[in-house]
C-alpha cells in the first residue's frame, strides 16, 4: 500500500465568506487528505483541519497528530481488516483524525468491491444523491436576501439563518424578510452556534415562534445539559443539538429526550463513516430525528456524509460544503436543483487530484 498525506487551503467564488457566532470570519477552508493506493484502486479521505471553534484542537495539532497516527498503522494489512478493526484501534486518536483513516479506508474498500460507499453501506438505490439544505452566514442584509434568491433560484428551498453573531433583533429582521418575501415557498431554521444562556433561549425560541421554524439548532452551551432539560419542557420550536454531539455517549443522552430533541450528527465530530451510522441506528431505534450534516469542506468530505445520508435517509440534511468551491483538488460533487449527486458509481464517488495538493509525507 503506498501511503501519502496531503493538504490544501479551498476558497469559494461569489464573494462568499463563512461567518457564524462561534467561527468568526473564516478566509479558507485547511483540509487534509490520505491517499490510499494498493496498486488497483485508490481511495482518498478528507478531513478540514482549522475547525478549533467545534473542536478545540487547533490546525497545528490536528496535522501533528494525523501523521503520528498514520505512521503506526500497519498498513500491509488487508484493508478491509484495518477497516473492521478500527473501533478498537482508533479509540485513542481524537476524532478528526480517526474520521480522515475511516472515510479513506471506506473509500478504498467500497472501490475494491465495485460499489459506491453507500452501497456498501446496505442503501438500495442505484444513484447517490439528495436533497439538501443551504446556510445563510452573517453578512449585510443586502447579501442576506441576494444569497437567499440565488438559492431558491437554484432550487434550495430549505435554509438555515446563522444567528447570534449580531444584535437578537437583526436575526429576527432577517427572519422575517426571509418568511415576508418567500412564504411558504421554503422551508426556515436557525442556527445559534450555542451563544444564548439557558434564559435567553428561552425567551428568545418564544420570540422566533411566529415565524415557522422547523428548528433552532444549538441554542444553548454544549455542555450545559441542565439547560437543555429546560428546553426539553418549555420549548415551541424543535431544538436540534449539534456541537453537544461530540460522542457516543451524547447520542445516548439525546436519546433521553424521546424525541424532544433533535440532533446534527457530523462525521468529523464521531469519528467518520463507521461511528455515524452507528449513532443513526441508535437515535432511529430510539424514534429520534436527525439530520446528517458536515462543516464546510471540500468534495471528498462532503461525498461521505452524502454516502451516510443515502444509507441512513435522515430526517434532515446539511451537505452544501463542496457547493461553490472554486480549488477543490476533488471532483465528482455536482449540485443542482436543490440536490446535491456524487457523479460516480464506486467508492465516494469522487477523483483527487494530489498535483494541486501540498505533500505533507508519504
Amino acid at each position: 500500500m503506498r501511503v501519502s498525506l496531503h493538504s490544501a487551503h479551498l476558497h469559494y467564488g461569489g464573494g462568499l465568506a463563512l461567518h457564524t457566532a462561534s467561527s468568526g470570519r473564516i478566509v479558507h477552508l485547511s483540509e487534509l487528505y490520505l491517499r490510499l493506493d494498493d496498486g488497483t484502486s485508490v481511495g482518498v479521505g478528507e478531513v478540514r483541519a482549522n475547525i478549533s471553534y467545534l473542536n478545540g484542537f487547533s490546525e497545528e495539532y490536528v496535522v501533528e497528530k494525523t501523521v503520528s497516527a498514520i505512521s503506526s498503522i500497519d498498513w500491509k494489512r488487508d484493508p478491509a481488516e484495518l477497516l473492521a478493526s478500527l473501533k478498537d484501534s482508533a479509540a485513542p486518536l481524537i476524532a478528526p483524525v480517526r474520521c480522515l483513516i475511516d472515510c479513506a479506508l471506506h473509500d478504498l474498500v467500497a472501490r475494491r468491491a465495485k460499489k459506491s460507499v453507500a452501497a456498501w453501506l446496505g442503501a438500495n438505490e442505484p444513484t447517490v444523491a439528495a436533497k439538501t439544505n443551504q446556510t445563510l452566514f452573517w453578512s449585510s442584509m443586502q447579501d442576506f436576501l441576494e444569497r437567499a434568491q440565488s438559492y431558491v433560484d437554484r432550487g434550495y428551498v430549505d435554509l438555515k439563518v446563522r444567528v447570534a453573531a449580531g444584535d437578537f433583533a437583526e436575526d429576527v429582521k432577517r427572519i422575517a424578510a426571509l418568511r415576508a418575501r418567500f412564504g411558504s415557498q421554503i422551508k426556515i431554521a436557525a442556527d445559534a452556534n450555542g451563544r444564548w444562556s439557558s434564559a435567553e433561549a428561552i425567551e428568545k425560541l418564544d420570540a422566533l415562534a411566529g415565524y415557522d421554524l422547523r428548528y433552532v439548532e444549538q441554542p444553548v452551551a454544549p455542555n450545559d445539559w441542565n439547560a437543555i432539560d429546560r428546553l426539553a419542557d418549555k420549548t415551541p420550536i424543535p431544538v436540534m443539538l449539534d456541537e453537544s454531539i461530540a460522542g457516543a455517549k451524547d447520542v445516548t443522552s439525546v436519546c433521553g429526550y424521546g424525541g424532544r430533541i433533535l440532533a446534527h450528527l457530523k462525521l468529523v465530530k464521531l469519528g467518520g463513516i463507521g461511528p455515524t451510522i452507528a449513532a443513526a441506528q441508535e437515535l432511529s431505534a430510539a424514534g429520534v430525528p436527525f439530520m446528517i450534516g458536515q462543516m464546510n469542506e471540500g468534495a471528498a468530505a462532503t461525498s461521505a456524509a452524502l454516502q451516510v445520508a443515502c444509507a441512513v435517509r435522515p430526517a434532515f440534511a446539511e451537505l452544501y460544503g463542496a457547493d461553490g468551491l472554486v480549488d477543490d483538488p476533488i471532483t465528482g460533487i455536482s449540485y443542482a436543483a436543490g440536490a446535491v449527486h456524487a457523479d460516480h458509481a464506486t467508492g465516494l464517488g469522487v477523483v483527487f487530484d494530489p498535483a494541486v495538493t501540498q505533500l505533507i509525507g508519504a
